[in-house]
This record gives C-alpha cells, sequence and structure tokens, in this order.
C-alpha cells in the first residue's frame, strides 16, 4: 500500500466555496445552452462541412435531421464514399494513426464522405468510429476493439465489405502492409478501387535493395550497397565490399538500414565491418527485417526530399514534382557526430533538424532533381502520389564506383535517389503539405485533387471526376488592418514564446489554426510570439509577432518557422523561390486545367508580417479580432499576455489575469485550494527552493532534510513557475537530487534518460533554469499495462493490481466563471519512467490515454464524484473558457488530490481534451470543440480599468 502524504486543510468552508459548489451543479445547462446557441447561429452558411466526421449530416437552422437510409441514398448520389484505412503491423502504425487523423480533418464532407478501417498488429480488420481516430496511439483503443468496432472473420471478408461500403480505398498504412504491396493486393483482388500505386510496383520500390537495382538498371547513379540477408549472412563478403568501395575495414563509415522498414525505423550509422555487421544482425535479430542494406555514408551530402503529383489522366501519367525540401541535420555537440534523418527527427519536434522548402541548391540542380524524380515515379509505374527521397553530393565530394553516363551527374554534382514512400506521412506539418501548399494548395485540395486523380484509373468512378460542387475557400492569413468583412470575424491565433513547451505551443496553434478555417464567417490568422534573443529579458517592448502565410505554419519548431520569416523576405530567396514556384505551378496547371474536378488553387502567395505586442495588440483591437490563446507557459500563461489584451478591451480564450497568475505559480494554487478537503478536494504538501540555495548546499544534507520534512521516501521535484511537464522528474535518493541540481548549474536544456537511480524518459528542463522549485511527495500509483496479448481472469487487457487505489487523471473544464463544465476524466498512462514526458502528453503517437477511465478501475459512482470534484476546483480559481485540471483520484470515493492546473493546455491534434470532447454525447469534434472554446471568449468575463 502506498503511503500518500496531504497537505493540511482544516480550514472552514467560506459562504463563496459554497457558492462554487452551488455553481458546478448548473454547468450542464450552462454548457449546453451555450452549444445550442453556437449550433443555431451557424446553420447554414458558416461551416462549410470540412472536418466533420459524421455519417448524420445536421441542418439544425432548418430543423431537419438526415439519418439513416436518407444518409444512405445521398451517399449513392453524388457524394463520394472514401474508406480510410490505417494501423498495420509496422512501427509505424502511430504515424499512420496520425495521417488517418489528418486525411479524416482534411477530405470530410460536402462530397466526401469518410468511412474508417484500422488493422491491427496482427492484421485483424476493423471497421471504427471516427472518434477513435482522434486517439493518441493505437494502444489507447487496441484494447477496446472487440466491444467498440466492427471486427471482420478475415481480411477476406474485410475486402467485401469495403467492395460493398465505399468506392474507393485511401491507404494511409505506412511501412508493412501498407507501401509493400500488401492491402494492394488485397484490394485488387476484390476489384476495389483505390489511392496509389499498383501492388506489384508497391513491392519492387518498397525493398530498398530491389529498387536500387532497378534504378541502376533505368539509368540512374544509385549510392554503393551490399546486401546482408539471413542468419546465413558472410561478414567475409561485407569486407570483400568495404575493399572495393575503398572503406577502412575498422572505420569506414556506412548507413545500416533494413531494405523493408519504411525510411526510418532502424536506421542507424556504423564503422567499420565488425560494428556494421553486428547492427545488421541486430536489426535481423530484433525481427525488424531480415534483409538489411548497407550503404556508404554521403560525408558532406545534403539530403532532400521531393513529393510527386500525378496530374495525368486515366492510365496516363502525368507527374509533377512540387518544390523539394532540404533536409539539414543541426550538430549541438559531439554526441550527433553520428546524427542521421531518423524516425524522432522525422516525427517529433527537435531542434535537430530543420527544412528549406525550396533547397538551399543552385535552381539548376533543382530543376534536375526535379526531372529526375519524374522520370523515377514513371519509369517504376507509381501511381497518384509518392514521396522520393535522396542526396545531393557537391563535385568537391568524391565517392568511389560511380559511372559517369548514368543519370545524376550535373555540373555542380551528383544526385542520387535512395528512398521511395509510396504512401507519405500525411501529419499536418508532413512534407506533403508544406510542399503543396508552397505552390498553392490547402491540405483539403491537395488530398481531394489526389483522391479524384485516382478515381479517373476507374470506369465506374466516372460520375466522380466530373465538375465538383465543392469549391475550395480561398484561404488569406493577412494582419493588414481592414474593415471587418459582413458576417467575418477575425481570429487571431497566437502560439509560439519562450517556454520549454513552444514547440509543443506550435502544433496546438497549427491545428486550432486549421480546424477554425471550417467556418466560413471565420477568417482565422496564425500569429508566432517570436522567442526572444536574450531568456531571461522580460521587457515587452522587445518582443515581437510575425503573421504567417499557411505554409510558414507548416514547420516542426518555433525556431524553424522564426528563420523561415526571416528567410522569406530576404530578397534573393524570395526570387530564388517565386522562379521556381512558377515553373512548377505552370507545369501543374498543364495537367489540372484538363480536368474539371479540379477548381483551382486556393493559397495565396503572401508574406510574413512583423510587429512589435504592442502593434499586433493594437491592430487586433482595431479589427476587432478574438484572440485565440495557445502560448504554453510563460507569457502566455502567467497572466501577462491575457492582461496586454483585457486592458484593450479584446476578447481571448481561456482565463483572465489572476487564474492565470495563480494557476502557473504550484504553490499558489495549492495555497488556493488547501481549504476545501471537507468537499473532496486534497492538496499535495510542498517545500519552495531557490535555486542557488539550491546549488550552493550540501547534497545529503538537503536531501535529508527535504525528506524529512515531507515525511517520504522519494521526490517530485518540479519548476515552481511553468509547464506541467518542464523539468519534472522523480528523485530516489541523494544522486537523483545531485544530477538535477547539476543539470540546473549547467543549464541543461534536457536531462538524458536513465541518468537517475530509476529508469526515465527525457526530462525537458527550462531555458533558462528556473529561479524558485517545488519538492513535494513523489505519489505512488500501481502500473496499469495496456496490453493486447495478456488478459486478466475478466477477460480485460488492462492490467492494474489496485493496491494503492489512487491513479492520475487529467480532465478538461469548459465553460463560463462559476459554471465550469468537468469533461470526461482520462487515466494517464505512462509508457516508460514514472514522469509523464512532453511527447506522452502531446505528441501523437506517443503516450496512452484511457478515456473514458474503464469501469475496471473506477466505478461509475466514483467518477461521477470525481467530476464534481474537479468542477469545485475550477470555480473556485475562478476558470472560465477552458483549462486542463491534473490530478489523482481515489478509484473508491472520488477524492481528488490536486497536482496542478494548464491555463492554456495543449490542444494537439491527440491531445486528451479531443478524446474527453469526443466521449461526449453528443460528440464534440475537433473543429466543433475549438469553436465552442472560441465562442465563449466572447462569454467571458473582462476586467478594464
Amino acid at each position: 500500500m502506498a503511503t500518500i502524504a496531504f497537505g493540511s486543510s482544516l480550514v472552514s468552508v467560506r459562504a463563496e466555496q459554497t457558492h462554487a459548489v452551488r455553481s458546478s451543479l448548473l454547468y450542464t445547462q450552462n454548457f449546453n445552452f451555450l452549444r445550442l446557441k453556437r449550433s443555431c447561429a451557424s446553420s447554414m452558411t458558416r461551416w462549410r462541412g470540412v472536418g466533420v466526421p459524421r455519417a448524420t449530416a445536421e441542418a439544425v437552422g432548418g430543423g431537419v435531421i438526415e439519418r439513416g437510409e436518407e444518409v444512405k441514398e445521398k451517399e449513392k448520389g453524388s457524394v463520394l464514399r472514401v474508406g480510410v484505412v490505417c494501423g498495420g503491423p509496422s512501427a509505424e502504425r502511430g504515424i499512420s494513426l496520425n495521417s488517418a487523423r489528418s486525411v479524416l480533418d482534411h477530405i470530410q464532407g460536402g462530397d466526401i464522405h469518410v468511412n474508417c478501417y484500422y488493422l491491427d498488429a496482427g492484421l485483424n480488420a476493423f471497421a471504427i468510429s471516427p472518434a477513435q481516430v482522434y486517439s493518441n496511439t493505437p494502444a489507447d483503443f487496441d484494447f477496446k476493439l472487440e466491444s467498440l468496432a466492427q471486427g471482420f472473420r478475415s481480411l477476406s471478408d474485410f475486402a467485401e465489405h469495403l467492395a460493398g461500403s465505399v468506392d474507393i480505398v485511401f491507404p494511409v498504412i505506412h511501412g508493412q502492409f501498407g507501401e509493400d504491396g500488401g492491402i494492394q493486393e488485397l484490394l485488387e483482388k476484390y476489384n476495389v478501387p483505390f489511392v496509389g500505386t499498383g501492388s506489384s510496383e508497391c513491392c519492387q520500390a518498397f525493398d530498398k535493395y530491389n529498387a536500387s537495382l532497378e534504378l541502376s538498371k533505368q539509368g540512374f547513379i544509385t549510392v554503393p550497397s551490399c546486401l546482408v540477408q539471413g542468419s546465413e549472412a558472410d561478414e567475409s563478403e561485407l569486407s570483400k565490399w568495404f575493399a572495393r568501395n575503398q572503406l577502412d575495414v575498422e572505420s569506414g563509415k556506412v548507413v545500416v538500414k533494413p531494405a523493408r522498414a519504411g525510411s526510418s525505423i532502424g536506421v542507424t550509422v556504423a564503422y567499420g565491418v565488425a560494428d556494421t555487421f553486428s547492427k545488421a544482425n541486430a536489426i535481423i535479430t530484433e525481427g525488424i527485417d531480415s534483409k538489411v542494406l548497407v550503404e556508404i555514408f554521403l560525408e558532406g551530402g545534403s539530403e532532400f526530399t521531393a513529393i510527386v503529383l500525378d496530374v495525368g489522366s486515366g492510365l496516363d501519367s502525368h507527374p509533377v514534382v512540387l518544390l523539394p525540401s532540404e533536409v539539414e541535420l543541426q550538430f549541438h555537440d559531439s554526441v550527433d557526430k553520428d546524427a542521421i534523418f531518423n524516425y524522432r527527427r522525422k516525427y517529433l519536434p527537435t531542434q535537430q533538424v530543420a527544412y528549406h522548402t525550396p533547397p538551399r541548391f543552385p535552381i539548376g540542380v533543382i530543376e534536375s532533381i526535379r526531372e529526375g524524380a519524374s522520370q523515377l515515379f514513371r519509369k517504376l509505374g507509381l501511381r497518384d502520389f509518392a514521396r522520393i527521397d535522396g542526396w545531393f553530393l557537391p563535385n568537391s565530394i568524391h565517392v568511389p564506383t560511380l559511372s559517369d553516363s548514368k543519370f545524376g551527374r550535373t555540373e555542380m554534382g551528383t544526385i542520387f535517389y535512395t528512398d521511395i514512400n509510396l504512401i507519405s506521412g500525411m501529419e499536418q506539418t508532413s512534407f506533403l503539405f508544406q510542399q503543396a501548399s508552397k505552390v498553392g494548395f490547402s491540405h483539403s485540395n491537395i488530398l481531394r485533387s489526389i483522391i479524384r486523380r485516382a478515381c479517373m484509373r476507374y470506369p465506374n468512378l466516372a460520375p466522380f471526376c466530373s465538375a465538383s460542387d465543392h469549391v475550395p475557400r480561398r484561404s488569406k492569413t493577412s494582419l493588414r488592418s481592414e474593415p471587418v468583412c459582413k458576417g467575418k470575424r477575425k481570429v487571431f491565433v497566437i502560439f509560439g514564446g519562450d517556454s520549454s513547451e513552444r514547440q509543443v505551443s506550435l502544433i496546438s496553434g497549427t491545428n486550432v489554426w486549421l480546424n477554425l478555417q471550417a467556418f466560413d464567417d471565420l477568417e482565422v490568422i496564425p500569429c508566432l510570439l517570436a522567442p526572444t534573443i536574450v531568456k531571461n529579458k522580460v521587457d515587452l517592448s522587445s518582443r515581437t509577432v510575425w503573421s504567417l502565410p499557411y505554409s510558414l505554419v507548416l514547420r516542426h519548431t518555433i525556431e524553424e518557422v522564426l528563420d523561415a520569416c526571416v528567410e522569406a523576405i530576404e530578397p534573393d530567396r524570395v526570387a530564388h523561390t517565386s522562379h521556381l514556384r512558377d515553373r512548377v505551378v505552370h507545369d501543374l496547371t498543364e495537367g489540372l486545367k484538363k480536368h474539371s474536378w479540379f477548381t483551382g488553387f486556393d493559397i495565396t502567395d503572401e508574406l510574413p508580417v512583423k510587429l512589435s505586442v504592442e502593434q499586433w495588440i493594437k491592430l487586433a483591437k482595431e479589427v476587432q479580432a478574438t484572440v485565440f490563446l495557445s502560448v504554453h507557459g510563460g507569457i502566455g500563461e502567467d497572466g501577462t499576455l491575457q492582461s496586454l489584451l483585457e486592458v484593450e478591451g479584446i476578447p481571448h480564450t481561456g482565463p483572465g489575469v489572476m487564474a492565470s497568475k495563480i494557476c502557473m505559480d504550484k504553490l499558489a494554487t495549492s495555497l488556493a485550494l488547501n481549504h476545501l478537503s471537507d468537499l473532496g478536494v486534497l492538496t499535495i504538501n510542498k517545500d519552495l527552493r531557490r535555486k542557488e540555495d539550491l546549488i550552493s548546499s550540501s547534497i545529503p544534507n538537503l536531501w535529508h532534510e527535504l525528506t524529512s520534512k515531507l515525511h517520504c521516501e522519494t521526490l517530485c521535484v518540479k519548476p515552481a513557475r511553468d509547464g506541467c511537464s518542464t523539468g519534472v522528474g522523480r528523485l530516489c535518493c541523494a544522486d537523483d537530487l545531485l544530477v538535477y541540481v547539476k543539470a540546473l548549474e549547467d543549464c541543461l536544456h534536457r536531462i538524458p534518460p536513465n541518468s537517475f537511480s530509476k529508469a526515465h524518459g527525457t526530462i525537458e528542463m527550462p531555458n533558462p533554469p528556473p529561479e524558485l522549485l517545488i519538492f513535494e511527495p513523489f505519489i505512488e500509483t500501481d502500473n496499469i499495462i495496456v496490453s493486447s496479448k495478456s488478459r486478466n481472469e475478466k477477460g480485460h487487457q488492462i492490467l492494474w493490481s489496485g493496491e494503492s487505489r489512487w491513479v492520475e487523471i487529467t480532465v478538461g473544464v469548459v465553460g463560463t466563471q462559476g459554471s465550469m463544465r468537468s469533461l470526461t476524466p482520462s487515466i494517464t498512462v505512462r509508457e516508460s519512467g514514472d514522469i509523464l514526458t512532453l511527447e506522452e502528453k502531446f505528441q501523437g503517437g506517443t503516450g496512452i490515454n484511457l478515456t473514458p477511465p474503464p469501469s475496471s478501475i473506477i466505478s461509475n459512482e466514483a467518477l461521477q464524484k470525481c467530476k464534481k470534484h474537479i468542477e469545485i476546483i475550477a470555480n473556485s480559481l475562478e476558470l472560465e473558457g477552458f483549462s486542463r485540471i491534473d490530478a489523482f483520484v481515489n478509484v473508491d470515493s472520488g477524492e481528488v488530490l490536486m497536482i496542478e492546473v494548464n491555463t492554456v493546455p495543449g490542444m494537439t491534434p491527440s491531445t486528451v481534451l479531443i478524446h474527453q470532447a469526443l466521449a461526449e454525447e453528443p460528440p464534440l469534434y475537433p473543429h466543433e470543440f475549438f469553436r465552442t472554446l472560441l465562442d465563449l471568449a466572447l462569454e467571458r468575463t473582462v476586467y478594464t480599468p
């Protein structure tokens, strides 16, 4: 049994707390009224229907609800039924879920209806609800599939279902069974139309070794390579290959990668024959692949990736290569000397990589890359779209055994094509959308164009290849001071800042911006709060805000967005980009003008605009904008931005100044709630320490002092005033404390995994280090294991001993001040260590959340009590709009042990708040949820002097 230390809370309940309790009982009426009011206001014109993943179409204004057979009849007519299939057996299945979510968001509605399907790791097929696509990882719902999804007895039954239920399939399975021809062969066998390349062509292109042989046969220069295969692999053959390619057998640098595992999984650098053979065998023995490709490391080369879009007709291919992107790895220390563009750098926010679209290569080289990729697409028989990766090696770099006669030689250097991605990643900021937006395509427009192009191959889909009723909305992101258009409301979505959660802020802001674009009565403008050069400088007069054109938002880090802004207004770079863009647009137009379904490009070519914070606020007031705050931590969450906006009477999302200040300070939050124990709200004892005092203290004495004072054996340390995941760690001994204090003293940006005595993930640290830190007893909870293989005696796939009776939850609260409503809590499950990492909390493809909490862990009665206690917290702190509360809950009594409040919570595509909104009845889908939060900004209480 775990021991839990609670703070003192023997204070009588004042009248205002009684009022807060009574107010919390009114949340349902308040929230539903707001929802109804917004729905009625939107009726016919405001909502374009994009991103509405429901089989039910509701026209609230006219009082008509189309359901059941009426919807089916509609679907058989002018509505194209698209089956999006995700999941699969590869390690990229989480990314597949992210891609499916993005496709669903951007094609659903109007003349396209989406059905969602999922293949688990064992290739069992399920028809899933759209709500499940918004899960953070497949593990979030794998264990619920049998009860919540329609399963199919076999893949044959699945294919027969698809043949009768959808018009065309859009496979978004990355890696095995998605790009190796597996699902394509199944669909071909049952005559099901699908988007993308055929099965035999997929099979050849997916295998990197076979693809390399075919490229060489077709006249392309290829990277010298060697195949290590199966248990019979011979190290002597590898030694001979090293010698032939003039590589030192002891230290020659090579890339080792699975031949058939996608572009990112298992890729590593090796030195010499022994290291190479060892790493190749590791890939084989770990079951990643039985074939391993060894390639010369192209030292001094620049990596690029290019999207190819087929704009031909019927079976005639007309591939057009969009503006390629240069992949720049940025080395920060000696550890990065072996850096490659691996899985983490490709899919998770990191400052270790930056992208340049178009590349910083000479125009002639870029044109050669485009010409070669187009030829490759044709020669390998690819269809609809693909992503082709490669390298450019300047003439100054010599690579042995290269033929001068093959395609790839230019006056400036050599071009290699190394990887063919047949189902390119389709996350919101993926290369597909980055490059497409540079030449005029929005997310929706490029995806719909790919689908319509695929339909042209199938005679039975000819009716869907005629003129479309769907007209893409011209996206404007101008921040110029203009009169408010009649019926249009300006929304400034601001993200960025200085905190260690700024990359999450970018993902949140991008997601909000894209979702709110679904409403025709809104003009939504993305705005970057630029990081300060001097980290500890707080003078707001030095802060700048950039309004961003569509394409510049689609980046992985705040620093990359800022660099792109500066680069975009540099005259030579502008001319370089403009020339290349015009060429690509011309090539696209030559093909697309023949198709009646293509209604034009919908992204305008704009430049970013730089303003001071004061100018930005003045402009927001002039155009009567509402500000959607997505700046996590720092001035976005401590009341600073809120104060600046409220002084000018500008409505903004989330709580006001005082509530923000209190909730940003974890000690102040605890003190504000420590009188509520009689109402089921408990707080944790805390000890506040200054950074300087920690650095100068005797660590053994300090450890003894803290554990004695807090009556515990292990500690939780966290910044007193920072975001919810930054700098939080579990300390089990004095040595752990020493490591943490040393990290503060050395101003480390992160503490590496497993630096403490107990296993943990990477701990992102605030920069600069926090001046104040809080120590509190570490709350022990029983591990929850989500398994698709193990089952306990009750048949559940959740393993939990339940000894401590406490679990960690996170829950959103929504509403107006005094009447906040608790959404359905989620139980958080850690994949490694004892503290949830930033990635586990916010990044799609990582982390597990159980929403709603399984009844095998907490009863419905205790859950309802928990929600009431959460509402008491929200109303006592005078929260409004929306926030997220993290806490521990007793699964028997529903008592809540408070951790912290986040007044600008993460709003990423897979954030837990989305899961909880989808658990509402009826479900609130992302665009609708964010619209509700935006409308609440106009309901909030603003105090002006």
